[in-house]
């Protein structure tokens, strides 16, 4: 998220690319008790490092996450599966040919890898 929420401000993140969707980044903010537009607008305005944006989220948080939320979120991200609809399309776009891939996190790495191939050798 915070690749592409930098790349974004920055004028880089590729046309169509959603800088802050509701899938993983929506998990993601609700898990670290962030609000989408106020993340936006600090990633725009103060442009930090990874470190940077890190302090933001603790000091959004009181200073600290729960370990057991963390947790948590991240269980829900490993577990997460696309519908059968949009793995069957992004396995498809990305040359996948077994239909047992379906965890999102797999597939949106593969889309991801497969776009930025695509841009650097086109």
């Amino acid at each position: 998220m915070y690749t592409k929420l930098t790349l974004d401000a920055a004028g880089k993140l590729p046309a169509g690319y959603d800088a802050c969707g509701n899938g993983f980044d929506g998990m993601t903010l609700k898990a670290l008790g962030l609000d989408r537009e106020e993340t936006l607008a600090y990633i725009a305005s103060h442009k930090p490092t990874y470190v940077q944006f890190e302090e933001y989220i603790l000091e959004k948080n009181g200073g600290t996450l729960p370990k057991e939320a963390i947790e948590a979120h991240n269980a829900a991200v490993r577990g997460y599966n696309h519908t059968d609809e949009y793995g069957s399309s992004l396995r498809a776009a990305t040359g996948v040919k077994d239909a047992s891939v379906k965890d999102a996190v797999t597939l949106n790495l593969l889309e991801d890898l497969h776009e930025l191939h695509a841009h650097v050798t086109n």
